[in-house]
């Protein structure tokens, strides 16, 4: 390298990022927006900002296995390292030409993520990420790699070193740095050490041939065996500890063929194709699907219509809940958590907030009652997509120890969105109509979004691994929700769900030039050019409505047309040979009782269920008109008679509150009554002919006389026949719950612009070179630098040089103190200075602005070189 280029080369991260450009800049702070919360205030704080632990952790979680591999491999690398040297680690002696292809890609992708920067014959690592990804004793490298031997042999006393260069028959020298350096260089001659190798015992050999891949650490005795003594001898184990031996990365590395990892993976795992269908099957599948989860929904919206269950204290539904919604949607536990969370994310269910608080419908439901079927589905579809909250780990165990309930705290997951988006994805990249090996899809996600194992839970807590098998089990559960919702059908992905991750497979404008790496001259891989791939920011509101407005469109036509009739039979069933209108499908539900369900649903008339409709206001002659009109077969006998006689003996009793009575033109029924032991409970006797007064109230009166089988009505004080339709209970207006966030929010394309000028300005700001001034230190001036302390000069003093300023044309460099008593250091071309303000052209802001001058507290020249 000349003289030149040194000099051009970036000696630390900041200045590696200073000659970036801006697409460059943006494509590191879109997959780090950590680095942008808050803006920083120049590209050095920016870099300090980008080896933070946390920051640096968060990186390495997002990158693929390969890319991880990759920085893995320059963690045990020199520091710095060339680009043929980190080529050399990864592909070994035989030169995978896999990974010879696939190493510009993660290379490049470490330098625009800010983990990797310096030019190709100088790559470093960022040190946060060397001390993560580096092995100790206490945490091994995953490459398995243990220390270099100046590491091992750092406590080693120098007689000890110098009787092992006599054992490898190397020449004493005069210290124990050269002595380390020459051990050093004859374990990286392959030659030699085949050769020394060649010299040991099997056993010896085979020793080395367990340690090779990790963990290189093994345990001697006091006095070991000859063939353990061979290797201690010739250094090709050394003791790290009383007891410890450790394998040298030097040695290991022969022994590898010169490569850091067992199984370098460059290319991601194949999504397997399972079956594949015709697309319309899939498509007529989903909906079938579809139009089960629109009814599963209603079906529990209505079983809470009149109040749901009470609310647990620490917040949820109970087990006993739970079990029972599941009896009643006729599905398991885990399937009834999953409608219930559904329901609850899209703002349909929510807790009344009374003192016996319960859960209850909200007033959205009633709104998205109205909607088309395909609109209620896509708003259905558009919320589990996007929702943090995790049915699948209902009954599970939280941080505490406590269970975990359906619509309770602690079930938000954030990595959940990303999870899903992620599967569908690998869906949509099936041939139409296929289904995937859910196998190959997990082992795809694990790819891009590997388990890190010791240094993870080192970087992240010892939760760590936990977290990442909950990615496979949300995979797992994404799968099956899918089917259930009607995303999928058979396994494949329908049309309207591949409309529905549209947008969020759209990918954002290029984030890197053609070269391999990002920056600026010298930051270039020097013959493997490729693009490197765009990164996939979430959608915006706008995107997310355009495709969930897409998916509905698409799954309209597949919808069937909603029925306006039922075929009754002689066995007092009705059956609905498809989705039927809303006002038929309301009344038939009080009128009748579902029998069964699916393609087809069969109801089935009891006393009971035409009772029901008789409390409701029905009148006989109503509901024979509502059958004749809505059958497509003639009415049966048998269901005539059955509303004939339930209406006819309807409201002969009356019941009203004294405590209660019973009230009867036929005297000899209220003698039926008396006389019945199973009305004994009621504690009835006779007040008239005509009345009975009883102890119970009203409503257990009520059930206890329709117990007995009669069928009294229920009437007001002034003797009118109540209506027994129950009010719809619904809480006050509720937003539905707003999903976690994993980490900051990825910054658009305009957040994006202003931070990158915002940087820019205000690393002009703090590394323009000035004029030494009459105030500053001996160190000061030769620098040029601000070094970030604001210039000081006096009131006359600072007049002066803005008004003179104003003459030459020139810039200036100011301190100033805003309002809230922020200081900063700015850029400025005065234009005009009058009335205590100085109004100049800002470089810092990019913009004219006008500031107070009793708030700058001081100016300075910059220096000629400035420019």
């Amino acid at each position: 390298m000349s003289t030149e280029e040194k000099s051009a080369a970036p000696r630390s991260l900041a200045e590696a990022l200073r000659v970036r450009d801006d697409v460059s800049l943006a494509a590191l702070l879109r997959s780090r927006p950590d680095l942008i919360t808050p803006v920083p205030t120049d590209l050095t704080q920016l870099a300090t900002r980008a080896g933070t632990r946390a920051s640096v952790v968060r990186a390495l979680e997002r990158l693929d296995r390969f890319a991880l591999q990759t920085a893995e491999a320059l963690a045990v690398a020199p520091d710095p390292a060339s680009y043929g040297e980190l080529l050399a680690l990864m592909g070994g002696d035989e030169q995978d030409p896999a990974v010879a292809a696939a190493l510009p890609r993660a290379a490049a992708l470490l330098r625009e993520q800010a983990l990797v920067w310096g030019a190709d014959d100088r790559l470093r690592l960022v040190r946060t990420a060397r001390e993560l990804l580096a092995p100790s004793p206490q945490h091994p490298s995953p490459t398995g790699l243990g220390p270099t031997v100046r590491e091992a042999t750092a406590g080693m006393s120098p007689g000890r070193i110098q009787d092992i260069l006599a054992a490898v028959g190397l020449p004493s020298t005069h210290d124990a740095v050269s002595a380390v350096s020459a051990l050093g260089r004859l374990f990286a001659d392959r030659r030699r050490m085949a050769a020394l190798l060649a010299e040991l015992p099997w056993e010896s050999r085979e020793v080395l041939d367990r340690l090779v891949w990790g963990p290189p650490y093994g345990q001697v005795t006091h006095d070991p065996a000859a063939h353990l003594r061979a290797l201690l001898d010739r250094g090709l184990l050394l003791p790290t500890a009383p007891g410890t031996v450790v394998l040298p990365r030097e040695v290991a590395l022969h022994l590898r063929a010169g490569r850091a990892h067992r199984a370098p993976e460059p290319v991601p795992p194949q999504v397997e194709a399972a079956a594949t269908h015709r697309p319309q099957v899939v498509d007529a599948t989903a909906a079938g699907q579809a139009l089960a989860a629109l009814a599963t929904v209603d079906e529990l919206l209505k079983e809470w219509d009149e109040g749901g269950p009470t609310v647990l204290r620490a917040g949820g539904l109970s087990v006993r809940d739970l079990k029972r919604t599941a009896v009643a949607l006729d599905v398991p536990e885990p399937v009834a958590a999953f409608w219930v969370e559904l329901a609850y994310g899209a703002g349909l269910i929510a807790s009344d907030g009374e003192a016996e608080e319960r859960y209850a419908a909200t007033p959205a439901y009633d709104e998205w009652r109205e909607l088309p079927p395909a609109e209620r589905w896509a708003r259905l579809a558009g919320t589990w997509l996007t929702a943090t909250r995790t049915p699948g780990v209902v009954g599970g165990r939280d941080a505490k120890d406590r269970t975990l309930s359906a619509l309770g705290p602690n079930l938000d997951r954030s990595a959940a969105p990303e999870v899903r988006h992620r599967v569908l994805a690998l869906l949509a990249g099936l041939p139409e109509g296929a289904s995937p090996v859910a196998e190959s899809v997990l082992a795809r996600l694990r790819w891009e979004r590997p388990l890190r194992g010791p240094q993870q839970q080192r970087a992240t807590g010892a939760g760590a691994a936990r977290e990442d098998d909950l990615r496979s089990r949300i995979a797992r559960w994404t799968l099956s929700e899918a089917e259930l919702l009607g995303v999928t059908g058979r396994g494949a992905l329908a049309a309207p769900g591949r409309a529905l991750i549209g947008a969020l497979e759209a990918p954002r404008p290029a984030t890197a030039n053609d070269t391999a790496g990002p920056g600026g001259p010298g930051d270039k891989l020097p013959v493997h050019h490729h693009r490197t791939p765009p990164v996939t920011a979430p959608p915006t509101p706008a995107e997310r409505a355009a495709a969930t407005a897409t998916a509905a469109r698409l799954l309209a036509p597949l919808f069937p047309e909603p029925l306006d009739h039922v075929l009754l039979q002689a066995d007092l069933t009705a059956v609905a040979p498809g989705p039927l209108e809303r006002g038929l499908a309301d009344v038939l539900g009080v009128l009748a009782d579902v029998e069964s369900k699916g393609g087809a649903t069969v109801y089935r008339f009891t006393p009971g269920s035409v009772r029901r409709a008789l409390d409701a206001g029905q009148s006989a002659a109503d509901l024979h008109a509502f059958l004749a009109r809505h059958s497509r077969t003639p009415v049966p006998q048998p269901l005539t008679y059955l509303i004939d006689d339930v209406a006819r003996r309807h409201g002969r009793l009356r019941v009203g509150a004294a405590s209660a009575y019973v009230r009867c033109d036929d005297d000899a029924t209220l003698d039926e009554i008396l006389a019945d032991k199973r009305a004994a409970g009621l504690g009835l006797r006779r007040l008239a002919p005509t009345v009975l007064a009883a102890q119970a109230d009203p409503a257990a009166l009520l059930d206890g006389l329709r117990a007995i089988g009669f069928a009294p009505a229920a009437e007001s004080a002034a003797g009118d026949v109540l209506i027994a339709r129950a009010d719809s209970h619904r809480t006050p207006p509720r937003a539905a719950p707003e999903p976690v966030p994993d980490g900051p929010p990825a910054p658009d394309d305009t957040l994006l612009a202003a931070a990158i000028r915002a940087v820019r300005a205000g690393d002009l700001a703090s590394t323009t070179p000035r004029k030494p001034g009459p105030g500053d230190g001996e160190g000061g001036g030769e620098s040029g630098m601000p070094g970030g302390s604001l210039p000081r000069t006096g009131a006359a003093e600072t007049l002066a040089t803005m008004q003179a300023a104003v003459l030459t044309g020139e810039a200036l460099w100011i301190g100033y103190v805003n309002a809230e008593g922020a200081a900063s250091q700015r850029v400025i071309a005065p234009i005009r200075v009058e009335g205590g303000f100085v109004t100049a052209y800002d470089h810092t802001a990019d913009e004219v602005r006008t500031y107070p001058l009793h708030r700058v507290t001081g100016v300075a020249e910059l220096a000629d070189d400035a420019g």
